[in-house]
């Protein structure tokens, strides 16, 4: 059923929906409010009151249409849905945001709908300038930026950029977050009013911030033309250009605005100008026109007197206010630097805590491995000393055997002496004994002489004998005398006999002397190479003595050499004469 249908069947209310920026709400209306019951119900609502910026707007045929304060709601060419709905939206814009937006929700009202606006592409915005307010963006609703927090992609859920600048560059999402983060990074301890207001100082210095186009056509050329009206003024456009306007006349030059049917007249304030008159071809738009235009004058005037007691008592709660929230602020930055400093203290006391454990446990390890130390040096000490016992007592039994090796050592050098005086003796002994060997071989030369010419002797009787033999055997065989014979009385037989028996008689004497001495001799060179062997033999056992004490003590090596050397070459030699003298002996 129609809501504007018969009174008698008419309901006492109606359904409201209202859209704004970031909210949804709903509300039963009486059939008989006005719009402006309407808008003060929802300012109310919202905690709103800078309400001469906003409106309801709703959409009609294609074309947005505000809803009029001082008609019924039901009598406007409203939707007839139920419920009816509405978007409540900033109508004018501020000249200077940060003089004239007073109360934080008009602020963030205004900063979510010219956030939407830009990245909706309605307003012209440059990929610098993008960014930089993306950044105030995030800080706005994020905080202050925190790297441990907010990870790489933290922003990819986020429409902070309008896709003609992310279409204009060969860039990735993460690049523009890179990009986005670097600013962002920069607004630290900004609060989120403070950010949103950064955003919109920015934001109220692009070309099409705060204007309403409208197409319209001039004059009887039917020259198609863009209309902006903005808190400044009004501005004629080219049809494809919205940034740089052709003509502009400012609320302060206007004298007049008024239109019949579809004309508009702009009559400037200097008379020596020319009127400016243009052409719209919807009543509709003709009236939201005038509409805006009245608005934004009525604010250009008002923005130039001193400000109602509203408006100063206003500013002057939200100067109280914000003056209130810059120290709670500051009390809750302080608060949040004394947590930040204590739970740093708190981890700088922890990882203390943490280095200390590993310390004591490392000391405990180092305890125990010192005391296993100590029980390993203290068995070692133990070893050493029981060790160093040992080698004392060694040390001692050597001290005994160095002693006795030194009285040995005395000893020794006494027998050493002994024997180099028995030695002496003994040579002089074997010089004696050559001696008499020379001259007993030279005796026994002049008898092996006197032998010879003996032997010779005797060769030559025994020769003359038997001649004599032969001559004198016939004559004893024919004579039992033999003749004397005064020739040759040496030649008788009895002579003869008589000298061969002398002879004989001599020559067994003297064998015998010879035979007797070489006996003799013999036995004293027995004896006498009896005690050069006795005497060899003590030599060779005090050489290994004397050996053994210098590989001990390293004494008299050059004592030992002299004694490794042959001292008795002499003694050889003459052992060699007894030998030619003894062999000559024996051969005779």
């Amino acid at each position: 059923m129609s809501i504007l249908g018969l009174k008698k069947k008419q309901p006492k209310t109606f359904k409201v929906k209202v859209i704004t920026m970031d909210a949804e709400m709903e509300f039963s209306c009486e059939v008989k409010w006005k719009g402006k019951d309407l808008f003060d119900l929802v300012c109310r609502t919202i905690g709103l009151r800078e309400t001469w910026f906003f409106g309801l707007r709703y959409k009609v045929k294609d074309t947005n249409a505000w809803l009029k304060t001082e008609k019924r709601v039901l009598d406007q060419d409203v939707p007839k849905d139920s419920p009816i709905t509405f978007h409540f939206l900033a109508k004018f814009f501020p000249e200077k945001v940060e003089e004239e937006l007073v109360q934080e929700i008009t602020q963030h009202l205004f900063f979510l709908q010219v956030k939407k606006q830009i990245l909706d592409e309605e307003i012209f915005c440059s990929p610098e300038a993008s960014v930089l307010l993306a950044s105030y963006a995030v800080q706005a609703k994020y905080g202050d930026y925190d790297p441990n927090f907010h990870k790489p992609g933290f922003l990819a859920q986020d429409e902070l950029l309008p896709k003609r600048v992310l279409m204009q560059y060969q860039m990735t999402p993460d690049m523009w977050e890179e990009k986005i983060t670097a600013w962002y990074a920069e607004h630290r301890g900004i609060a989120r009013d403070e950010a949103e207001m950064e955003y919109l100082k920015i934001a109220q210095d692009l070309e099409m911030y705060g204007v309403s186009y409208f197409s319209i056509t001039q004059n009887k050329r039917d020259t198609e033309l863009q209309l902006g009206v903005d808190a400044q003024g009004l501005h004629i456009y080219s049809p494809n250009s919205k940034l740089t306007p052709n003509n502009s006349f400012p609320w302060s030059g206007i004298r007049n605005i008024s239109y019949s049917e579809k004309e508009f007249t702009i009559k400037p304030l200097d008379k020596k100008k020319d009127v400016f008159k243009f052409y719209s071809s919807q009543l509709r738009v003709n009236k939201l026109i005038l509409q805006l235009c009245i608005g934004n004058h009525d604010l250009f005037m008002r923005r130039r007197k001193v400000d109602s007691i509203e408006v100063q008592q206003m500013k002057a709660l939200a100067k109280e206010e914000k003056a209130r929230k810059k120290m709670e602020r500051q009390v809750l930055a302080r608060e949040k630097q004394m947590r930040e400093e204590a739970e740093r203290a708190k981890e700088e006391m922890e990882r203390r805590l943490f280095q200390l454990q590993d310390e004591a446990r490392m000391a405990n390890e180092a305890l125990l491995r010192s005391e296993e130390t100590a029980d390993l040096l203290a068995e070692k000490a133990q070893i050493a000393e029981e060790e160093a016992k040992l080698l004392a007592h060694k040390a001692a039994d050597a001290e005994q055997e160095r002693q006795r090796l030194e009285v040995t050592a005395l000893k020794t050098k006494e027998e050493k002496r002994l024997m180099e005086q028995k030695m002496r003796e003994a040579e002089q002994l074997a010089v004696k004994l050559v001696e008499q060997s020379e001259r007993r071989l030279k005796e026994a030369d002049h008898l092996k002489q006197d032998l010879t010419e003996a032997k010779d002797a005797e060769r030559r009787a025994k020769q003359k004998l038997v001649e004599i033999t032969k001559t004198t055997y016939p004559v004893i065989a024919s004579y039992s005398a033999p003749p004397a014979t005064t020739d040759y009385p040496e030649a008788s037989p009895e002579t003869a006999s008589l000298r061969m028996d002398f002879k004989d008689s001599d020559m067994k004497r003297l064998s015998m002397e010879i035979e007797r001495e070489r006996l003799e001799y013999m036995e004293k060179s027995k004896h006498l190479q009896d005690q050069l062997k006795e005497l060899k033999g003590e030599i060779e056992s005090l050489k290994l003595e004397e050996q053994q004490q210098a590989g001990l003590f390293g004494l008299y090596p050059q004592q030992t050499r002299a004694y490794s050397e042959p001292h008795y070459i002499p003694h050889s030699n003459r052992n060699s004469a007894y030998m030619t003298q003894m062999a000559y002996f024996e051969e005779v």
